[in-house]
């Protein structure tokens, strides 16, 4: 990955965050290079943060080139919000590895008007089998029938040990969702563990923000032998694997978002938030 750009070591700096010698030593080299640091989590309720600030550049005034800007920053907001509040996290994103653009039907909300709680789970549970069947079908297909096989009781398996859910907010019809799983840790250790620990969120795209987030303890099992065991090998390299492609994720969108904060805090400072800052307020301004 690149070395920062200005706009990101700016809009940290305005916040506090280089401050700190070593933070600032990092920042100068590439973030590949940094070992375990990464970009601080954005601010909360940041995409109607930056919309409103937007607004309130482009209602001031802004030139052709600061509505250029100002355009590009909307789009970013529009078509990449998904991939940034979850990549943020370290959650990859894309249809095959959970679900996208899940739309929520009408029976799915309760007689208090809105989603049903039980369905949270529902939705977790299909998107962590599209989450084991990536792999199978797309990552690491010479393992595909062991892959399959994790879903079943045959041989060595999965069993959910405990599955505990927090809802933010609640959702109701019409709605669309995306719901992704992550590592929580990197597996490892000699023998390979016997369990690991999968973080979930529901995005709502209608509110562009975590709806609820789940937390889901699984053991690996033994049918055969009716008791837990080691990871399997092919498992624990691609789990260690995602684990790296996780955290490449989290520092990638947590830059882009700091990008995007830079940018909109720079048309701040073009438009009303300079010395000589006058709003220009058309013809209203005239008739006055």
């Amino acid at each position: 990955m690149s070395t920062p750009t200005p706009l990101l070591t700016r809009s940290l700096r305005s916040r506090g965050y280089l401050s700190l010698p070593s933070f600032t030593k990092t920042l100068q080299r590439p973030l590949s290079a940094t070992t375990g640091l990464q970009p601080p989590p954005p601010p909360k309720q940041w995409i109607p943060d930056l919309r409103a600030r937007l607004g309130k550049c482009i209602i001031f005034g802004c030139n052709t080139s600061q509505l250029t800007r100002a355009s590009s920053v909307l789009k970013a907001l529009s078509t990449e919000w998904k991939d940034l509040v979850a990549g943020s996290e370290g959650f990859l994103t894309g249809g095959r590895r959970g679900l996208d653009g899940r739309q929520i039907a009408w029976g799915e909300m309760d007689s208090f008007q809105h989603v049903n709680n039980v369905n949270y789970y529902r939705y977790a549970e299909s998107a962590r089998v599209n989450w084991i069947t990536n792999f199978a079908v797309h990552v690491d297909p010479k393992h595909r029938q062991q892959w399959a096989e994790l879903m079943t009781p045959k041989s060595t398996g999965l069993i959910m040990k405990s599955l505990k859910c927090d809802f933010k907010f609640p959702m109701v019809y019409p709605d669309k969702i995306s719901v992704y799983h992550k590592l929580r840790c990197k597996p490892e250790g000699d023998p390979a563990p016997s369990n690991f620990m999968l973080d979930c969120i529901v995005l709502s795209h209608q509110h562009r923000r975590v709806a609820a987030r789940l937390e889901e303890d699984i053991v690996v099992y033994d049918y055969k032998a009716a008791r837990k065991t080691s990871m399997p090998g092919f498992m624990l390299e691609l789990f260690q694997q995602t684990w790296e492609m996780q955290q490449t994720e989290e520092t990638r969108a947590r830059t882009r978002i700091w990008e995007l904060i830079g940018e909109v805090e720079g048309l701040e400072k073009e438009t009303w938030d300079r010395e000589d800052a006058v709003e220009d307020l058309g013809s209203a301004g005239k008739s006055s």
